[in-house]
Parts: C-alpha cells; sequence; structure tokens
C-alpha cells in the first residue's frame, strides 16, 4: 500500500489539531484521546506513522473489535481513510480566504457561539460601529404597470448581454423524493411538477424569454446557462444525466456549465465536534448557495460569461417555479442593465413570523465616521441577533411582515461580483450563517438513530451585496437611494416566490413551501390572467378546499404564448373555462376567440417555439399553430374522484378530452362549432386540419397540404418606444391549400 504523502498528512494532523480526532478513532472510550494513538501522534512527526495504523493498531476501536470477530481486515481501512482525506482536501482548497480547515472549524465555533450570546459573528461586513435597518423603497412591477412595460422591454431588448445561473446543490432533505425504481434519495431538480422536473421547468421559461426576443428582433439569442450542483444525492451526475437526455434541450453543450459546490462537515453545538456516522463517516452537507460566487471565481465561470459577452446574469432558485410569471425577471434585468447596478432583488409582501429572510436597506456609520449603504437581505435566524422586528407593516395589515421578503430572485453585475470573489477572504463567502434551530437527526454505525442540536456553516448568496455598498462622507436621504449600486423592485408575491421545499403530510393543512401550495398560486395566476383576457373562470377557493377536492381548474399554459401577459391578452380573448375543466396549451402560435370548455381541452404542439437541427433548437422555424374562434368544447373531462390523481404532478385519470396533437410545421382550425365528446385530433407535418360545423351538432373535419416551407398565418410581434408589445395576425392567403381528405361527425 501506498503511504500518505506529506500534503495528506498535514490535512489529518490538522484534523486533530481542530479536536476532531474522533473520527479518526483517537479517542478512548471516555472520550480521551487513546494512550496508543497518543504515542503515534507525539512520534515521528505527529502523524508521520499513520498509515501504519492499519497494520497494528487499527484506525478506529470498532475495526479493532471487527478484528477480534474475524471481520474485514485492515486492508479495508486505506481507502477509507484516503476517501477521507479528499474530503479534507476540498474542505481545505476551498476554505483557504478563511484559513482552511482550521478556519472552517474557527468560524463555526464563532458562529455557535453567536447564536448562543448574541454577539458579532463571522462577517467583517456587518462590524460596523453602528447599523441602521430601512424598508428598502423600489418600483412595484403591480402597481406602476407603465414601468414595468418598460422595465421589461428592457430586459428583453438586451437579452443578449445576460446569463442565467441555478444554484441546484441543496439536499432537498424535507421533499423526501425518492426514485421509484431504485429508492435512491433525489435532489430537488429532479421533482416531477407539472409534468415535467424542475429543471426542465426553468430551462422552458428561459427559452420563452429567448423565442420572444426572436419575435421582436428577428435574431437568435442562446442563453448561457451555468448550473451549481453538489455531490449529494448524486446532484451533478442526475443533472448532467438529464440534460444529456434532454440533448441539452437544443442549446448545445457548450452552453452549459456545471460546477459542483463542496460538501462541509456539520458541527454540534454542545461539544463543537464534526457529526460522524461512523468510522472516517462525517455527516457532510452541501455549503449552502453562497459558495457560488468562490466556485465561479475557482471554476473560471466568470471567464466563461464573458467569453460568450454577457454583462449580468439573473439568478433564481430551483425550487422556485414561478419567478418567471409575466415581467418579472425581464423587468429585473432591464433596470439592472439599464441602470447600471451591480446587484439586485426582486422580491414581495411577507407573512409576519415567516421563516424566511427580508431584504432591508442597511445604513451603516463605519469607524472612521463614513456613512455605508446598500440593499442588502437578513435571515431569520439573524433576526434577534441583530434587533430586526418582525411585525406588521401597518395596524391594518397584521399578517403582513414590514420588511419584505427576500426570494433569491436576483441580478448580479458579473464583473462587480468577481471582484469581491477575488479578494480572498471572508467577503467572497458572504452571509455566512449556521442554522441550530432545526435538530439533525442520523443513524450512526450501531444503527441508531440520533437527534442533536447541530449545523453546518451555510453562506448566502445573496449577501455578496453587502460587499457592494456605497461609501460615503455623509449621511444620505431617502431621495439619494435611487442612486446606489444595489436595488430592489417588487411584484405581487405569487409572480416572484411561491416555493417547492418540503413534502406535505397527508393531515398536513398548510400548503405553504409545498409543491401542492405552489402549484396552487400557479393556478391563482392562471386565473388572474385569464380573467384579465376576457375568459369567465371560477375564482380559485381556499387552500382547505383544494386539500378536501382539488383545485376548481386546470390551466397550464406555455410561457411562449407570452411571457409577458400583455401578449398573452393579445392571443387569448374570451370564452369561458367551467368550473371542474381543465385547458393545457403546449403551443406558442395560437388565437383564441371566444372558446368555451366544458371538460378537458389539451393542445400539444411537436415544435412549440422552432426546430432542432444539427442539435440547435432554432427559433420560429416549422411550428405549430392552433386558431380557435366560437368553438365550444363539451365533454366529461378529468375524474376528480379518481384517488391516483396528483395535480401539482400533473397527473390526472380522464373520462374524456379533447386532444389535438401537431406534428411538426402543421395547423389546426376551429370555427363555430361544437366538439362533443372525447376526440383526438392528430394532424400530420405540413398539413393544416379544418373543423367545422356540420348539421344541427355534428361537425366535419378536413384535411389539407400547406404550401412547402409556409404557412397560413403568423404573429408579428412590434415593440413600442415605451415597452409595450403589439401583435398583428398575418394572413398567407397566396396560395391555396390542396384538399387530402374529409370527414363529418
Amino acid at each position: 500500500m501506498r503511504k500518505l504523502g506529506d500534503y495528506e498528512l498535514y490535512l489529518l494532523k490538522c484534523l486533530v489539531a481542530i479536536g476532531q480526532g474522533h473520527i479518526l478513532g483517537l479517542e478512548d472510550e471516555g472520550g480521551g484521546v487513546a494512550d496508543d494513538h497518543r504515542k503515534i501522534l507525539n512520534g515521528c512527526n505527529g502523524l508521520g506513522e499513520l498509515i501504519q495504523w492499519p497494520l497494528s493498531l487499527d484506525v478506529t476501536a470498532e475495526l479493532q473489535r471487527k478484528r477480534r470477530r474475524g471481520e474485514p481486515d485492515e486492508r479495508e481501512v486505506l481507502p477509507k481513510l484516503k476517501s477521507f482525506v479528499r474530503v479534507l482536501d476540498s474542505l481545505e482548497r476551498f476554505y483557504d480566504c478563511i484559513g482552511g480547515i482550521v478556519g472552517y472549524q474557527l468560524a463555526g465555533m464563532e458562529l455557535i457561539r453567536s447564536s448562543e450570546t448574541g454577539e458579532i459573528g463571522f462577517s467583517a461586513t456587518r462590524s460596523a460601529q453602528q447599523s441602521f435597518y430601512h424598508v428598502p423603497e423600489g418600483k412595484d412591477l403591480s402597481k406602476d404597470t407603465d414601468f414595468a412595460t418598460q422595465a421589461a422591454g428592457w430586459g428583453v431588448k438586451r437579452l443578449a448581454e445576460i446569463g442565467e445561473i441555478y444554484p441546484l446543490g441543496g439536499a432537498g432533505d424535507r421533499l423526501g423524493l425518492v426514485d421509484d425504481v431504485t429508492g435512491e434519495s433525489l435532489p430537488v431538480a429532479m421533482l416531477p411538477y407539472c409534468g415535467r422536473t424542475l429543471l426542465e421547468g426553468l430551462i422552458r421559461d428561459l427559452q420563452a424569454r429567448e423565442f420572444f426576443h426572436f419575435k421582436l428582433y428577428g435574431s437568435q439569442v442562446i442563453t448561457p446557462v451555468a448550473i451549481m450542483t453538489s455531490a449529494a444525492k448524486r446532484n451533478n451526475e442526475r443533472v448532467k444525466d438529464l440534460l444529456e437526455s434532454h440533448r441539452w434541450f437544443g442549446r448545445g453543450r457548450d452552453n452549459f456549465q456545471l460546477f459542483e459546490q463542496p460538501l462541509v462537515p456539520t458541527i454540534a453545538a454542545e461539544n463543537v465536534q464534526w457529526v460522524v456516522r461512523g468510522p472516517l463517516d462525517p455527516m457532510l452537507k452541501p455549503g449552502g448557495h453562497g459558495v457560488i460566487w468562490k466556485l465561479a471565481k475557482d471554476s473560471e465561470l466568470f471567464k466563461w460569461f464573458y467569453d460568450k459577452n454577457r454583462k449580468a446574469a439573473v439568478v433564481r432558485q430551483i425550487s422556485n417555479p414561478v419567478a418567471a410569471t409575466d415581467v418579472t425577471l425581464l423587468a429585473l434585468a432591464g433596470v439592472g442593465l439599464h441602470q447600471n447596478k451591480k446587484f439586485g432583488f426582486a422580491s414581495c409582501d411577507r407573512k409576519v413570523g415567516a421563516a424566511e429572510g427580508v431584504n432591508v436597506l442597511m445604513e451603516s456609520k463605519t469607524e472612521d465616521g463614513r456613512w455605508r449603504y446598500g440593499t442588502t437581505c437578513i435571515e431569520y435566524t439573524e433576526f434577534s441577533r441583530l434587533g430586526i422586528a418582525d411585525v406588521p407593516v401597518s395596524t391594518g395589515r397584521q399578517e403582513i411582515s414590514r420588511f419584505p421578503a427576500n426570494t433569491n430572485v436576483l441580478f448580479v453585475d458579473l464583473e462587480s461580483v468577481e471582484e469581491v470573489a477575488s479578494r480572498n477572504d471572508c467577503a467572497s463567502l458572504p452571509g455566512m450563517i449556521m442554522n441550530l434551530k432545526k435538530p439533525v437527526t442520523f443513524t450512526d454505525s450501531y444503527v441508531l438513530l440520533n437527534s442533536i442540536r447541530a449545523g453546518r456553516i451555510e453562506c448566502t448568496m445573496q449577501n455578496i451585496a453587502d460587499s457592494l455598498q456605497n461609501h460615503y462622507q455623509h449621511q444620505l436621504t431617502s431621495i439619494d437611494h435611487d442612486n446606489l449600486d444595489t436595488f430592489i423592485i417588487y411584484n405581487q408575491r405569487r409572480k416572484v416566490t411561491s416555493s417547492a421545499k418540503r413534502r406535505r403530510k397527508l393531515d398536513d393543512q398548510t400548503l405553504h413551501q409545498t409543491p401542492d401550495g405552489s402549484f396552487l398560486d400557479i393556478m391563482r395566476n392562471a386565473f388572474d390572467l385569464l380573467t384579465s383576457c376576457g375568459v369567465a373562470i371560477d375564482e380559485m377557493e381556499s387552500n382547505q378546499c383544494y386539500i378536501d377536492t382539488g383545485p376548481p381548474f386546470i390551466a397550464l399554459l406555455h410561457p411562449a404564448i407570452g411571457p409577458l401577459w400583455n401578449i398573452f391578452r393579445q392571443k387569448i380573448y374570451g370564452g369561458s373555462i367551467r368550473k371542474g375543466s381543465e385547458v393545457q396549451l403546449e403551443i406558442s402560435e395560437l388565437s383564441w376567440t371566444n372558446v368555451d370548455v366544458s371538460g378537458s381541452l389539451v393542445v400539444e404542439a411537436e415544435n412549440i417555439m422552432g426546430t432542432v437541427k444539427d442539435g440547435i433548437l432554432h427559433y420560429g422555424e416549422g411550428l405549430g399553430r392552433c386558431r380557435f374562434h366560437n368553438v365550444q368544447v363539451s365533454n366529461q373531462g378529468i375524474d376528480w374522484k379518481c384517488s391516483t390523481n396528483v395535480y401539482w404532478q400533473n397527473k390526472v385519470s380522464r373520462h374524456e378530452s379533447l386532444k389535438i396533437i401537431l406534428k411538426g410545421c402543421s395547423e389546426f382550425d376551429a370555427s363555430d362549432v361544437v366538439i362533443k365528446g372525447s376526440h383526438v385530433f392528430e394532424v400530420p407535418d405540413g398539413h393544416k386540419m379544418r373543423v367545422r360545423r356540420s348539421g344541427p351538432t355534428g361537425f366535419s373535419c378536413t384535411l389539407e397540404r400547406l404550401p412547402e416551407s409556409s404557412r397560413s398565418w403568423a404573429w408579428k410581434y412590434a415593440m413600442r418606444e415605451n415597452g409595450e408589445v403589439e401583435l398583428e395576425m398575418v394572413e398567407n392567403s397566396s396560395k391555396t391549400p390542396q384538399l387530402r381528405a374529409s370527414f363529418a361527425r
């Protein structure tokens, strides 16, 4: 067996030096260092003979017992030891900016003490002589709709300057997600949600914005996407497999960058020892999304974005499926780029007492007499220590907190953040916290379940804003806050955040942060949108009604129909969706006028936004199109009593439905007709199907071949100076389609 090298021995020495010898089995039954092991530590340069332990004393008392019982010999120890050393190496290298392994332990001890005493913890950016926390002022997109329209226009116009960053590294233990076949635990990114994984949903939202840009300007933009993964639950491997299985979503392999965050040890609050499951097996968890900036620097991610001519990036978390609703993301990016900001937050209302952080305008007076200002985030675990009062905004709104919610929907100026991440100090690991409010449970080597007060050092990515504050020689008035390098915008909560972080238990009446709750918010958004389109639809009922009987309707609309609601309103107008009905529209080129649905209507276009050629999705080519005018759809629809229905997964049983499948470049056109019963209309590539009234209650279908490389109609987009988008339907009647087939019912 090859001996451990000097560097590997150094790492083990560091481990023992910080009092974690128990991981190596360097404690006797009374908790002290065993005599024989102490001799080894004291001789031959401390741990110079560590490699000999497996050949003589064994690494742990447990291994000694196994040896006496004739169980696995010492040759099994070295591979496990080397695997553990690799964990230490990752910890030492990544946390080099605070002193490596030793610095990690020191920071953890300070954070534990801070949580118990209320003293200032491990954060240089909040050690000012005086700090005051104000409600940050910013534009409310739900109220100032003219500004929202203008800002979204800025965003789509400069889409080619923006990248996207998805932190997917979280373990997502609260979801309890497992593989149906293998029984393995799955990460959050793999949650099946509305018929696709959460990661697929993020890419779908992004492509809808790119398609919107294409329709306006006729140019193809492929946004580079950086995804932070982790080794937890084979997150990195599973994400890569998902991307490969979807052939990189027609974006090309070189437009994705996966970078893996380190796993870090969990520290017990009582004795500041690392929690272990067994010999050389510490409990490791992802180090929080705040490691993303230093990791991006270490992996040259910033350079990758610059090489693709990106100036800024939008950050959204995997567990938040609503962040791209309407104008939110485009307006956030638009404001950041147009006003040359360094960092921005999309925020919303927050309930008093909610277990989520808040956005604040921090005003600090430093020891040298200067004033420092910036919008940032305070985690809810830090409220008491920093003196944040979680009180209502007013006596008339008792449920709403004075401070807005931090949603981790962020705008990032890449050069500004890279500069902070390169400082090689604690600023590159922003917002270090240790959450000790929830017990840590684990199974030890004796298969005993343990529950202790413990935590790991977590960094918070949004707190990089602490290092992007502006400094002044004098105190500012609120009028001057617009000139700060950090900013905030607001929108209705369910247009900004509604997370799917935890599984709802059968007897749980609370939907907050569950997939059920976020799905219900998507349905409420659909109600607001469709109502604004003039579609009559039953209002969403209470959460309890959803728990008891399910939603009053299901409406899942592809974001490429918009993504802005103003565009939806020009493609969808009038009609109704009756209670207990379902409408799913997987299409972008849609014209809906006075459509009444009683039952299920499902439209699926094979080419929603374009055609894939040589592995790249080319926007606007070969689209499926669907036009409804004065149409009544009537069938038995969803079986709402079916016990296997899982609405948020889009798993439903149907009695009947009208399903329209558009293959390749094809069209469906229904006008002045009633379609009763269960039907599947599949339109072949290059064809158009017309459905018209036939007799008093029936209908007829004709199938026509479209002229080659042509379509009968298309939406033309144009943007005015104020950002408003206007659509015009352009008809193509230059060539007469050829009749292929017809039938009547």
